[in-house]
């Protein structure tokens, strides 16, 4: 029988191996800042939505990033170097997806819409009030997840 957390180990070790991932102390603690920093991030979204959409988008983002962050610090894990948002993203999906696929891929539109944001060019667009009223449940979702699976999930 196959542990349920062999999922994505191959890509996970890939990750390592390619200096994209490292190992660190997995530390439980770390990962219950990073999501309660993810609650607040959210809150403060939904408090600015209005005031300033792109503000208010970036924290949802960032609540998403820390919630992720959270998974891997809590495996020992931390994503590192030039794209590590994006492996945050691979590792997410190579481990939790399926079943949870809509949550987790929201991830990749948010950051794409995030550095647009973030960076902006009169060619792309900047978040708007609908972006926030889009990403927050989705980024909730991902919370929340994230914090059941701080009990289940084993260090790498």
């Amino acid at each position: 029988m196959i542990n349920h957390w062999d999922r994505g180990r191959s890509e996970v070790d890939l990750l390592l191996k390619q200096g994209r991932l490292t190992g660190v102390a997995a530390n439980s603690d770390l990962a219950e800042r990073h999501l309660a920093q993810a609650r607040v991030h959210l809150t403060a979204a939904v408090t600015l939505r209005d005031l300033d959409p792109a503000g208010a988008f970036t924290l949802t983002y960032d609540a998403v990033r820390l919630a992720l962050a959270a998974i891997l610090v809590n495996q020992g894990l931390k994503a590192r170097g030039e794209g590590a948002h994006a492996v945050l993203l691979e590792v997410a999906i190579a481990q939790l997806d399926p079943p949870r696929q809509v949550e987790i891929r929201e991830f990749d539109s948010m950051r794409r819409l995030r550095n647009s944001t973030q960076y902006p060019d009169l060619d792309r667009p900047s978040a708007s009030v609908d972006d926030v009223d889009q990403a927050v449940p989705a980024a909730g979702a991902i919370a929340d997840r994230a914090a059941r699976l701080l009990e289940l999930m084993p260090a790498y």
